[in-house]
This record gives C-alpha cells, sequence and structure tokens, in this order.
C-alpha cells in the first residue's frame, strides 16, 4: 500500500510539479493540456494508459476534443502518494509545450 505524502515530502514534491495545481477540497494534483486535436489528446492519453497500467496507478481524467484534464490521487492512501508524482513527472515530459 502507497504512503500519503505529507510536511516537506509533500511540499518538495509539488514544488518539482510546476505544471500541476492542488485540488480544492480533495487531496490531489490536477493539470489540464491542450492539443492540436483529438488525435493528439488520444495519442498522449494512449502513452499515459501505457505507463499508469506499468505503474498499476491510474489517473481519473477526461477528454473533450483536444482538451484533457487529470487528476491524480491515491485512493489507497487516502491522498496524494509517490506514485501519483511519479506519474506526474512521467506526463510531464511527453506533454506539449506551453
Amino acid at each position: 500500500m502507497a504512503e500519503k505524502l505529507t510536511g516537506t515530502a509533500r511540499a518538495q514534491a509539488l514544488a518539482g510539479l510546476p505544471a500541476w495545481g492542488e485540488v480544492p477540497e480533495r487531496d490531489a494534483i490536477r493539470r489540464v493540456l491542450r492539443f492540436a486535436d483529438f488525435s493528439a489528446a488520444f495519442a498522449f492519453m494512449t502513452r499515459v494508459a501505457l505507463k499508469a497500467e506499468q505503474l498499476d496507478h491510474h489517473p481519473e481524467w477526461s477528454n473533450v476534443y483536444s482538451r484533457v484534464e487529470i487528476v491524480l490521487t491515491t485512493h489507497d492512501a487516502g491522498g496524494l502518494s509517490a506514485r501519483d508524482v511519479a506519474l506526474a513527472r512521467f506526463i510531464d515530459t511527453i506533454a506539449p509545450g506551453p
């Protein structure tokens, strides 16, 4: 079972994820990405899905045409964990530029 990040560990993890924001009233992080079109958004989601399966950690997400919204939290830990941070870092490496 993953452990919930707290205190300094949580602050350091979030400092390393500037593109992500905290979700109000939840212990979770969120990022919204925009792509050129639906095909590019879906290709991105496919890459994330493959990595998520490999990590055995799956995002909450939605897709509307060229927009993808991702929320990361670890349900069995009751909030943000190192698993979320690892997946967020991977997402940041394949996300389109600003």
